[in-house]
């Protein structure tokens, strides 16, 4: 926390019990509401305002990669969902399952989607034909639904909002293409707009999607040193196209089968942004993904001119594109001060009589409490400019946290000490499944990834001893 102070004592602090804090920041910042039903969260405005950002942002890149959206039904049979051998052992203990209709029984019963391959590789057995009708560059934006035991708002939840991609191809070589530039793509969205810096890698076999041949990942590190899954890419080969019957006449005049990817990314991600990012006063949102980028507290309202003064500052923002907030609320300013900051709003502009009288106003950075004063008539210079330097200074320490909590480990006191410290142990692998298990065993870790860049630096397995084939991360994973 940059703060000297902690000013919100509504907020459970970090140290005492993050979970507590991850909890009421949540609430407090009116992110969301707990439902009726356990597991399912109402997405306030003010939450669901940072996901239409995430919409927004890759919408814009999926479009601009020939991706158009489409969409599929909320419900499964369970007849077609069985056609894929792994994928529906994968999914079926997650599933909820409509067995009655209209007050009569359903024979076939319908599974609320849990994700959609069946439903995309359904429709696209029946439009593909020709080669000529390849690539399919499919996206959806919806709810899903997975039956989990153990519920956090935004990270785990029985509901939850995503996007996903379907698409099917000519080649392998295309396929293979499209799964490592969707990963790319969300490697630009913690970059660019949420200023988190992701892990890149293949999932093990182990930790890959049910059905997928390769499964890559994001991999996000929080301040508790635990890993967050933030986002997958999977490449199907042709399993997915031979179990729902996929097939087109190729150029040679034969039938084939296409080869297919899928990918996605949920409201996690706004999970991602809290924990990251936040502090004991609450939410520290980056610019990009703030609802709010400019909040303007008027000080002193009641004397001549000062409202007057802000509603003009307001407009001069909002005509240069910044997401700016007036608050003429009759609330004191000390009470603003601590709301806005709980919210997470970047950048606070005070304007009183005496700032008037300067021609200045006093601007405070809510990531590091920093004040500055600036000339009236350089604000819309000097606030994108601010709002720019404050979207890489938060990028940029959480980048330095990521790298200082990579820890080499050669043998398992250190893999040990790595996990104590918290973050990523990088560790040389056989390529065992047994040993992944015996390092979950021991220490309640994962392997998150095999990191893309592959630098050997020993030559045996920690846990058996064999010769080592690849360099894995591992880590405690919400």
């Amino acid at each position: 926390m940059e703060n000297n102070q902690i000013k919100n004592e509504s907020i459970t602090r970090q140290e005492d019990d993050f979970a507590q804090w991850y909890t009421d920041v949540c609430k407090k910042a009116e992110l969301m509401d707990y439902s009726s039903v356990k597991g399912f969260i109402i997405y306030r405005p003010y939450g669901y305002a940072i996901w239409e950002l995430i919409q927004e942002y890759l919408n814009k890149r999926f479009k601009e990669t020939g991706h158009q959206n489409v969409y599929m039904p909320t419900v499964i049979p369970t007849s077609l969902l069985q056609k894929e051998k792994d994928h529906v052992e994968g999914f079926a203990p997650e599933c909820l399952v409509a067995t009655e209709g209209g007050g009569n029984k359903i024979e076939d019963p319908l599974i609320i989607r849990p994700t959609s391959e069946a439903l995309f590789s359904e429709h696209y057995s029946k439009i593909t034909k020709s080669y000529r009708d390849l690539p399919k560059l499919y996206n959806q934006w919806c709810s899903v639904l997975r039956w989990e035991k153990t519920t956090r708002p935004f990270l785990r939840g029985a509901e939850f909002l995503w996007q996903e991609g379907h698409t099917i191809h000519e080649t392998e070589e295309e396929a293979r293409t499209e799964t490592l530039k969707m990963l790319e793509i969300y490697d630009d969205l913690g970059r660019d707009l949420l200023a988190i810096p992701f892990v890149k890698g293949r999932k093990t076999d182990k930790e890959k999607f049910a059905g997928a041949l390769e499964t890559y990942t994001i991999e996000a590190l929080m301040p508790d040193g635990k890993a967050l899954q933030s986002g997958t890419s999977h490449y199907f080969g042709q399993g997915f196209a031979q179990a729902f019957g996929i097939q087109y006449l190729g150029r040679d005049g034969k039938l084939a089968y296409p080869h297919q990817t899928s990918w996605g990314v949920s409201t996690r991600l706004i999970g991602a942004v809290i924990m990251a990012h936040g502090d004991d006063n609450g939410l520290s949102l980056p610019p990009k993904i703030a609802p709010i980028q400019t909040v303007i507290i008027p000080i002193a309202a009641q004397k001549p001119g000062v409202i007057p003064a802000c509603r003009e500052i307001e407009k001069r923002l909002k005509d240069i594109g910044v997401r700016v907030s007036l608050d003429e609320s009759d609330k004191s300013a000390g009470w603003k001060f601590s709301e806005y900051e709980m919210k997470g709003v970047p950048l606070r502009i005070e304007l009183g009589p005496r700032d008037m009288e300067n021609g200045v106003v006093t601007v405070a950075k809510r990531h590091n409490g920093e004040k500055v004063s600036l000339k009236n008539e350089e604000l819309e210079k000097a606030i994108p400019e601010l709002l720019e330097e404050i979207q890489k200074e938060m990028y940029q320490k959480a980048l330095g946290y990521l790298l200082k909590h990579v820890s080499e480990v050669h043998n398992l006191d250190e893999f040990d000490g790595a996990m104590k410290l918290g973050g990523f142990a990088k560790m040389m692998w056989c390529g065992e499944e047994a040993c992944e298990n015996k390092i979950k065993e021991r220490f309640v870790a994962t392997a998150r990834c095999m990191p893309f860049n592959q630098i050997p630096f020993g030559d045996t397995c920690p846990v058996c001893g064999k010769k080592a084939k690849k360099v894995v991360l591992f880590a405690k994973a919400y």
